[in-house]
């Protein structure tokens, strides 16, 4: 048996976690740059307000009037959150798969059965998620990873279900599935979706009755699969251990316009920092960089938007090195007059470090020992304790959050104080 945990409304349940005084309002969770809306509580959604991906401009005075609370995206404390979320589901069964910040899968194997049910222990994963970490789940049990997502759906969204379903019979399996559209369905998507109704398979029962072979003949062969899960035959997994990025990428847009080039050299230069932290945690060497700087096109001024390659002598991961290569790059984007609104990197050909061949006339310039050492401290002292010196001191570039909550778990500063 499979059981999905998955967090209700993850950004805005963990903004109320360490708030008493927003547990019983609207909660909204904003993009970066406070640009549009990326998340809303179950308050707001009964509201009809916060819909996803509105811009926040068009919306906040309809957030006002309604007495919404309004949160900048706080990273940092939502992945420690997380953390705290999956380490406690993880508990329950000996298998585990993290599918995104706010779901994690357990398998339990195939002839497990706990002494008090499914549904209690469900209904116990779900309480002591409560207890340990204040975050609301809901809580899905299935044979199939595509039943226990459907079970998830059901336990959100499906009049009766309160947080917890279980399908363990054809009954409520079926009851289940003709509540679900086939849009409903993991790994459905709209476009799929469309040409099924097409079809005459209109709700997720239907695609469960539909013949598989025709479905792959239509579609492909994982819709198939989908097909075969939805009657209990499982046809997907995982890997134990997720198979390395083969590009990494950090880009973000500007909380204000620049147009110094010495800002955006500095802005260019955490880009790279990111990327090779990634690039050095998943023990990777890269051959090329990809740097582009842009303005907005919705800007009055006309687009412009520049990228240039460069390519390593040897392969890297070397902060310093791939920073150099990166400034330089950016000598040639830069245009003064711009006024730049996006920039980023990206880490590209990639190579595993236990697969690399040195190149005999072009040896790594890595300082391997000093990369080690910095990766050390920032993990143990905090994110960017050290770091180098051409991404500047003071970022007046940096990313807008004028709406962001305490960092709860991840400062010193912000630990919430209790008096009695």
């Amino acid at each position: 048996m499979y059981a999905l945990c998955d967090v209700d409304s993850m950004y805005a349940s963990c903004e109320k976690v360490f708030d008493p005084s927003i547990r019983h309002r609207p909660v909204v969770v904003l993009t970066n740059n406070d640009g549009c809306i990326c998340a809303a509580c179950g308050i707001a959604k009964k509201m009809g307000i916060g819909k996803k991906f509105v811009p926040f401009f068009q919306v906040r005075e309809e957030l006002e009037k309604a007495g919404a609370v309004i949160r900048s995206s706080n990273y940092e404390l939502y992945a420690d959150m997380s953390q705290r979320f999956m380490d406690t589901c993880t508990a329950f069964a000996p298998y585990s798969h993290i599918y995104s910040i706010d779901e994690c899968f357990l398998f339990y194997g195939g002839n497990y059965q706990p002494e008090e049910g499914w549904f209690s222990h469900a209904k116990e994963i779900r309480r002591t998620v409560w207890k340990h970490v204040r975050l609301p789940i809901s809580v899905g049990v299935a044979p199939t990873p595509t039943l226990a997502k459907a079970a998830s759906h059901a336990a959100k969204r499906i009049e009766g279900f309160n947080g917890v379903a279980v399908i363990n019979n054809p009954s409520t399996r079926r009851h289940i599935l003709k509540n679900m559209t086939t849009t409903d369905v993991w790994g459905v998507g709209r476009k799929i979706g469309k040409k099924l109704n097409n079809m005459g398979v209109i709700s997720a029962w239907d695609l469960a009755q539909a013949p598989p072979g025709l479905i792959r003949k239509e579609f492909n062969i994982l819709l198939e699969n989908t097909v075969h899960e939805l009657n209990g035959v499982v046809k997907l997994s995982w890997d134990d251990v997720r198979s390395p990025k083969k590009e990494i990428f950090s880009t973000r847009s500007f909380g204000q316009r620049v147009t110094d080039k010495t800002q955006l050299k500095q802005a260019i230069v955490t880009h790279v920092e990111i990327a090779a932290r990634k690039l050095r945690k998943q023990q990777s060497l890269a051959k090329n960089i990809f740097v582009f700087a842009s303005n907005s096109p919705h800007d009055t001024a006309p687009y412009f938007r520049r990228s240039l390659v460069h390519s390593f002598p040897s392969y890297t991961s070397d902060s310093s090195v791939i920073a150099t290569a990166a400034t330089q790059l950016l000598d040639l984007i830069y245009r003064p007059g711009i006024k730049f609104y996006k920039c980023g990197v990206g880490l590209l050909n990639l190579c595993p470090e236990e697969a690399y061949q040195p190149d005999l006339f072009n040896p790594m310039q890595d300082n391997h020992e000093l990369m080690s050492c910095m990766d050390i401290i920032n993990s143990k002292y905090g994110r960017d304790t050290i770091h180098l010196a051409g991404r500047g001191i003071q970022q007046t570039f940096a990313m807008r959050r004028e709406y962001l909550s305490k960092q709860y778990t991840t400062q010193l500063c912000d630990l919430p104080a209790i008096f009695c």
